[in-house]
């Protein structure tokens, strides 16, 4: 299987395989699907690709109909997901798959709401895969509410302790400020459920000096 990470035209396909799913699979779009496996990778104990990859082709795992070859897109995920595996494993900066939004009148979208389809996929994983949720507060609370901010607050019912972390955040001064706080806590996460060997406490993760923005959208970057 290709362990290279996945090309502009890899995406594209992968999102047209996606697209093509019938109906009533909901398949996730690429950002949520990113959002997802950074998800899936934070699990104190190995999520088997079996369970995570059926969520791939629909939302809430359905099986798929008789004609349709998974093989597509199982590969691009599976490539994804090795190259997600491989920063978060080594504490290195990724490119999160976040797409500019512009509104109706052509104006970019606030930032939040631009990362909001990773950050739906991320909470995803946590409703079907929740044991990074049963780790200690003190130690997840705060990069988990950096993530979950990009959510309405009447969306996180019976999360006071999350609700209040999240007040307490300064809202992002740009989208390239909020897919690095996607990033950052996503490593910060990491120290917690993927401790590496030697370390002592969580919040281990090192910035390095550049920092990526919004990558350009493909195609589809909306939840569907």
């Amino acid at each position: 299987m290709p362990t290279t990470p996945l090309s502009d035209a890899d995406m594209d396909a992968l999102e047209s395989a996606l697209d093509a799913l019938p109906a009533p699979l909901e398949p996730l779009d690429l950002s949520m699907l990113d959002g997802f496996l950074a998800g899936v990778l934070l699990q104190p104990t190995p999520v088997p690709e079996a369970e995570w990859l059926r969520h791939v082709f629909d939302a809430d795992g359905r099986p798929l109909p008789k004609g349709v070859d998974p093989a597509p897109i199982a590969s691009l995920a599976r490539r994804r997901h090795a190259e997600l595996n491989r920063a978060i494993h080594g504490r290195q900066w990724f490119d999160p798959w976040v797409f500019e939004l512009e509104d109706e009148d052509g104006d970019e979208m606030d930032p939040l709401a631009t990362v909001m389809p990773w950050a739906a996929g991320f909470a995803l994983a946590m409703e079907f895969f929740p044991q990074l949720m049963q780790q200690d507060p003190q130690q997840v609370m705060e990069p988990l509410a950096a993530i979950y901010r990009a959510f309405d607050p009447d969306d996180l019912e019976d999360a006071d302790e999350l609700l209040a972390a999240i007040e307490e955040l300064e809202p992002p001064a740009d989208l390239e400020e909020a897919v690095e706080a996607l990033v950052s806590s996503t490593l910060l996460l990491a120290d917690v459920t993927r401790p590496q060997s030697g370390q002592t406490r969580p919040g281990g993760a090192r910035r390095p000096g550049a920092r990526p923005g919004g990558a350009k959208a493909p195609g589809r970057p909306t939840p569907r």
